[in-house]
């Protein structure tokens, strides 16, 4: 029985195709409908997909590390690209892509920034499957049409009139999710349009002592409190997702969020340009702040799991794949090759920014390491939440920042 049953087993499993399981924080309606995108395009390959979702990206990245030291890491998992990403791949954790990338001719078709963030010591660690920009300017059409506010906002002035016209029609002027890093992603949106990239390569990637202690700093964090105001009682605790549906209802107007937002609104049918309005930055000139999602892949005990690995990144990073990805997550694909014109405003005009670049930023993720952007998460959210003078909280960001332990 077993001599005859065996061999249709194994017939069975080599047909089935390599199998991943795959680790990520894709969980909000529009993530989910990018994720089924990437999974049946590595079905359709052949392959077959394991589905690990955890709900938050902290949660997500100590799951893969604890099935890492156990000894059963996943196949692949997402991953930004950060200094913990790049601790990994100093540990020897990592697979290398250099062969998938070379035969995908990487070095020709994704942008020169995005291959930087995923190379350590002269090897390529991640597959780049999106790329974000954090602090993109959301509104409701409606909300604004209801306050009388015929354009979106294009500068710190012009955003401040909008929220106190807002505030006069009784609506939530700004929608913002009141979580730590939340609060965090709306100081950088201010820092990058009000101080511009000079200021803010300056205070992330230098740490100048001079725009650390100047004034420039001093009036964006006085800005930045001044935002508090136009916020709703519901703000603490709330999630990006539930916030970026306060816009999609109309019941609140402006939103700085990433352009993983763009699902939200998606899902619920809504157009850009005719429903809601997006902006990668108050002006044409506003930084850029480049982020992104990676997949990488853990070593396993005996290598078994590598064919499967190579074909999810070229699978991740195929065209096709790319433009359904990001059509439904928000996000610009990671291709300069692709004609983009099948994708709608906000990704066409995500792309036109990410040519430009004069307005490239790296996300503090990239700059910071992972101590200094804890304590700076939790330094500006006190500041955002207690009675903190502006200027303390300017020395307290200076001492964070100034703090130059290695990554």
């Amino acid at each position: 029985m077993l001599r005859a049953v065996l061999p249709a087993l194994f017939a069975a499993a080599a047909q089935a195709g390599p199998q991943v399981d795959v680790v990520h924080w894709w969980t909000s309606p529009g993530e989910t409908a990018a994720m089924h995108a990437l999974a049946d395009a590595y079905r359709a390959a052949g392959g077959q997909w394991r589905d690990v979702a955890v709900v938050a990206s902290a949660q997500a990245r100590a799951v893969v590390l604890a099935r890492m030291d156990a000894g059963h890491p996943p196949t692949a998992a997402q991953f930004n690209p950060s200094q913990p990403f790049r601790q990994l791949a100093r540990q020897g954790r990592l697979h290398a892509l250099d062969d998938v990338a070379r035969r995908g001719r990487w070095a020709e078709l994704l942008p020169a920034v995005l291959l930087d963030a995923v190379r350590v010591d002269g090897h390529l660690y991640a597959a780049p499957v999106a790329i974000h920009m954090p602090a993109w300017l959301w509104s409701s059409k409606a909300a604004l049409a209801r306050a009388g506010i015929k354009a979106e906002p294009r500068s710190v002035d012009e955003l401040f009139a909008a929220l106190d016209k807002l505030q006069a029609a009784g609506l939530i002027p700004l929608a913002h999710g009141g979580q730590p890093w939340q609060d965090l992603n709306l100081f950088n949106a201010l820092l990058a349009n009000q101080g511009g990239r000079d200021l803010y390569l300056a205070v992330f990637r230098d740490r100048d002592t001079a725009a650390l202690q100047g004034d420039a700093l001093r009036q964006v964090l006085v800005n930045f409190k001044r935002l508090r105001r136009y916020v709703d009682a519901g703000s603490p605790g709330r999630s990006w997702s539930d916030t970026t549906a306060l816009l999609v209802s109309g019941r609140a107007g402006l939103s700085f969020m990433g352009d993983w937002a763009k699902g939200e609104f998606t899902q619920a049918g809504q157009l850009p340009g005719r429903d809601f309005g997006c902006a990668p930055g108050l002006s044409p000139r506003a930084p850029y702040i480049v982020d992104g999602d990676v997949l990488v892949f853990p070593k396993d005990r005996d290598g078994s799991a590598r064919p499967a690995q190579e074909l999810l990144a070229r699978v991740a990073t195929a065209p096709a794949t790319q433009l359904a990805f990001s059509a439904r997550k928000g996000s610009i694909p990671v291709r300069t090759d692709l004609d983009t014109r099948s994708l709608d405003v906000c990704a066409q005009a995500g792309a036109a920014a990410l040519r430009d670049a004069r307005r490239l930023v790296g996300n503090t993720e990239m700059l910071l390491a992972p101590e200094q952007l804890t304590a700076l998460e939790r330094a500006v959210s006190d500041y955002w939440n207690r009675d903190i003078p502006a200027q303390a909280a300017q020395q307290t960001l200076a001492k964070i920042l100034t703090d130059r332990r290695p990554p």
